[in-house]
């Protein structure tokens, strides 16, 4: 169907028009480590940088590990998101922790395997600031 030359034009007329009004990627929302605010909203990731094919390490997320981030009904940590990105390109979502403000702290640690290398993601929502960003490298010998 996209081989024929009147569909071609007609997916790029459709992607020339969502820039047209504002379309944006999920992405372009994202706070990356070095924005400001970063010492209470980077979920800092704790893992080995060099584990063996198949077999179990940990993985931690904490948020506000520098300065804690307030946990009140007003201002807290929703949810974090953990995936991963393996060196041929394929993405797994390894796990989403929703957490309760007031009672449940920042902070998830879960066991994983990987069979090559990867590139381990972790996203925080928090329900003043928005969503953060960070990443590490793990290599899989």
């Amino acid at each position: 169907m996209f081989h024929r030359p009147e569909n071609r034009i007609l997916v790029l007329k459709t992607l020339t028009e969502r820039s047209m009004v504002g379309m944006e990627y999920f992405g372009s929302v994202l706070k990356a480590p070095e924005a400001e605010g970063r010492e209470k909203h980077v979920p800092v990731i704790k893992a080995l940088n060099k584990v063996k094919a198949g077999e179990v390490f940990q993985v931690a997320v904490v948020v506000g590990e520098a300065t804690p981030h307030p946990n009140t009904l007003e201002h807290h940590i929703k949810w974090i998101q953990v995936y991963a990105k393996l060196e041929k390109g394929r993405v797994i979502h390894l796990g989403t922790f929703d957490l309760a403000p007031t009672f449940a702290e920042p902070k998830v640690t879960f066991d994983i395997k990987l069979n090559e290398s990867a590139l381990i993601y972790a996203l925080e929502y928090c329900n003043i600031h928005g969503v953060w960003e960070n990443s590490v490298s793990v290599t899989v010998e």
